[in-house]
């Protein structure tokens, strides 16, 4: 089974407004980037964006470490969020309705079929990739 390595980052220019996403894909030597953006959205809708369309890329089944600044993404795998949601009909712990279900159900479905570490990075620091995804998402926000 191949290692594949997904950086990821949202960004939004108010929340909710105009909103950006990137990715970097590596395999071996290979390195893919890839973006989007959107009109009317939320920072973490971008985030769980950046992270969907990367997976969405990958032909087969994966070892895959997502590194992501979002708490939000990777919190909801570490910390076991996702689980208690779908066991409570998609209801956060205080009873309403998980938002971005949509997003969330995709992100799940790809769990399903590859192997997945959610891995948090500090954002806007020293990580030239998670930088490179700043950027990437910046830049599509930029181009709407």
């Amino acid at each position: 089974m191949e290692n594949i390595v997904i950086y990821t980052d949202g960004a939004c220019s108010g929340n909710p407004g105009p909103g950006g996403w990137g990715a970097i894909l590596m395999y071996n030597e290979h390195k893919k980037e890839i973006s989007g953006a959107n009109k009317e959205t939320t920072n973490n809708i971008m985030e769980l964006t950046a992270v969907v369309e990367a997976l969405k890329l990958l032909k087969h089944e994966c070892n895959v470490k997502i590194y992501s600044d979002s708490a939000y993404v990777v919190n909801a795998f570490k910390n076991g969020w996702i689980n208690n949601w779908m066991k409570n009909g998609w209801r956060t712990s205080s009873k309403e309705p998980v938002k971005n279900k949509e997003l969330w159900m995709t992100l799940y479905d790809f769990t399903r079929i590859h192997n997945i570490e959610f891995i948090k990075v500090k954002g806007h620091s020293d990580n030239e990739y998670n930088n490179r995804c700043d950027e990437l998402a910046r830049n599509a926000i930029n181009s709407l």
